[in-house]
Parts: structure tokens; sequence; C-alpha cells
């Protein structure tokens, strides 16, 4: 399915792709890069606020590109500071943006580290039976212009609280791409967005704090291990052998750890980056002690960090967390035989923050 807005979002497009368009529109190239510094630099939410541009190119805009491809529908804050902002786009579609924040202590005062999780896809079409994002099925792929507005919702709203140091352009300090959809499989949109995000023109976010997750699409692995920008990997593995994977993962009959393995390998040599394996505890179903053993020779292996993450109940499935006891047990196996693990306590469970939740129960009520 693919979705057509009358106007294109602004946000999709580069220093060179504005250039070109201003010089069909009959205006000086140099023109661009002012309006990109007002978007990225200086936020602004209407062409009216472009002070600096004549009259007559921004009524031309406002004619030629969307400066608000999305809109908030709802904010949710949880006890533990997780915020999540569920976006509606131009055809009604709705994803999800959660800000994630650390507190931490830096030179005697507190300080709070915010990392962006963004969507990639409305719905997802891969299935893994504990995930809420695909219960409803993969609607469309976000534009390279939704995909960055995500992170312009969150500008404008952190910029509202936070004052930001006159060096600074983005309000935050990390991305990860692992909300709603299967990054990898919208490739084509995702790699622009990035790029938007990235160069200096644009919000001029450092590759290195962003990191792409995927659920194993291998081909697009070892793509993105030829890619000149030096962007983190987190696999959401899951499961340490094929019949685990199979039993959670659809992706896994197409590629088994046979593939996926070496294209993770691939990635780690070529990028010289220490690899994420993120693995959700499931009880009974990969939080026992022979998933724990094969979990160790595949992140020892492979030279990775390990990231438990005890899984976050979803109304209509019938997974369940372990206990906290389970928990400590499998962390345990694995930081004692040397490999490299954090575990993940909830953040969000207040606002059902894990991916998709929120929209499914928005969803839900409206057609109740």
């Amino acid at each position: 399915m693919k979705y057509l807005p009358e106007k294109p979002p602004i946000y999709g497009e580069t220093l060179d792709s504005l250039q070109a368009r201003f010089e069909e529109l009959g205006e000086p190239k140099f023109r661009a890069k002012q309006v990109l510094e007002w978007l990225y630099k200086k936020r602004a939410k209407s062409w009216d606020a472009m002070s600096n541009l004549p009259k007559s190119l921004r009524e031309k805009l406002d004619n030629t590109f969307e400066i608000a491809p999305s809109k908030r529908v709802l904010a949710k804050e949880s006890a533990d500071e997780t915020e999540k902002l569920l976006l509606q786009m131009g055809d009604n579609a709705m994803v999800e943006t959660v800000v994630i924040r650390a507190p931490q202590i830096s030179v005697g005062q507190e300080n709070s580290r915010k990392t962006i999780c963004i969507s990639t896809q409305v719905g997802c079409a891969y299935g893994c039976k504990f995930c809420a994002s695909g219960l409803a099925g993969w609607k469309r792929d976000l534009s390279i212009g939704e995909i960055v507005s995500q992170l312009i919702h969150v500008c404008h709203q952190e910029d509202a609280t936070t004052e930001r140091a006159s060096e600074e352009i983005a309000s935050f300090d990390n991305i990860v791409v692992m909300g709603m959809g299967e990054p990898l499989a919208n490739y084509k949109n995702l790699l622009p967005a990035l790029r938007i995000l990235n160069a200096n023109w644009g919000l001029n976010f450092g590759a290195r704090r962003i990191t792409i997750s995927t659920s194993g699409v291998v081909p697009r692995i070892e793509e993105l291990a030829d890619e000149p920008e030096q962007f983190r990997l987190a696999v959401s593995l899951h499961g340490a052998t094929n019949a685990v994977r199979d039993q959670i993962m659809p992706v896994n009959r197409k590629y088994p750890l046979e593939k996926l393995l070496p294209a993770i390998q691939k990635y780690a040599q070529t990028k010289g980056r220490m690899i994420t394996l993120e693995f959700i505890l499931i009880e009974e179903i990969n939080d026992t002690l022979e998933q724990a053993d094969a979990l160790i020779k595949i992140a020892l292996d492979l030279k990775a960090h390990v990231n438990l993450i005890p899984y976050n109940t979803v109304d209509g499935l019938d997974w369940r967390r372990p206990s906290i006891a389970r928990q400590d047990t499998f962390y345990n196996r694995l930081r004692n035989r040397g490999v490299s693990v954090t575990i993940r306590r909830e953040k969000g469970h207040d606002i059902a923050a894990a991916c998709g939740q929120l929209k499914l129960k928005n969803e839900s009520d409206l057609a109740s």
C-alpha cells in the first residue's frame, strides 16, 4: 500500500534536491540553505515564521511542500519519565515515537540523557509472536519526511522545556530505530532519512549515536555493512537456536541462524563496531539455561553485547515475563561466562510503551 500525499513533506528534502526544486520554481539556490536552517536549527513551525524569505517564496513553499506531515494525537508519560507520542499521518495512519530518559549524575548535578525511539512503518509484516506492532498487520512504509518529522516533533517538545546549548541542534542524545515496523524492510526510505538527520544542514546528528535494529533481514544487513556511515547495529535475536526463533519469529524460516550470524559477523568486522544482540526474556520459551548457554556461544563468537529485556506484557497475547529470580539466573549465567551483558528492567509499562501498544489501544478506544 502506498500513500501519496497532496504535497510532499519538506522534511524529505535534501539540500541538493531542494536547490534543484528552487531552480524549477525560479528561485535562487541559496534560499534552500536558508529554508533548511529555519527548519532544523531555528525549528520554524510555519512558512510565515521564515521572516528573511520573500513573501512570494513563502507562498510557493506553502503550495509545494507540507511543513507538518504529522500531528501529535496523544502524549503519555510514565512514572519512570518514559514518554510516548502517538502521531497521526496525513492519511490518518498512526505511529509511535518514544522518549526514554535515563538520569545520570554529572559535575555534581543530575542530568538526563534522552534516547528517541522512532518508527519506520505503519504496522509490521514480520509477525513476531510476542510483539504488538504486527497484530493489525502491515499497512505501509513511512516516507522519508514522515520518519524525519518524528524527531522534529520531539525537538519542538523538548525545546519548550529544556534550554539548548548554543552549539546544539538536536534536543536528544541518541536515536534508536526500534519502533513500529521492521526498519530494514523500509531500507529505501530509512537510509535517506538518517542521512538527513546526519547532515550538517540537517540535525547534524552523529551516525555513531544512531542504532538501527532488525529482526534479521540478512540481505539488508549485508548492504548496510557496505554503506559509509558508522551506524550501530542491534539484532533482535530473542532465541539462541533455530527451534526457538522459529517458534516466535517467522523471519527465521527465511533467514535462519546459519545465514544471520555470518551477516552480523560481516557487519561487525566491516565497521569495527560491537554489535548488540537484543534478547526479550519470555517465561519457559527462551529463558532456560540451555538457551543461555547457546546465547553465550553466539555472543562470544561475535564479540557482541547482549541486552536482556524482560517481556513487556501485551493485551491479547499469552506470553509471560519471567520472575526476577529467573531473569537474574539467566543474566548471571552470561556474565559469569564473560559475556558483555546488561538487563533492561522495564520502562514505560504503565503507558503501554512496548511497540504498537498505545496505537492499538487508541484505535480500539476510537472503535468502541
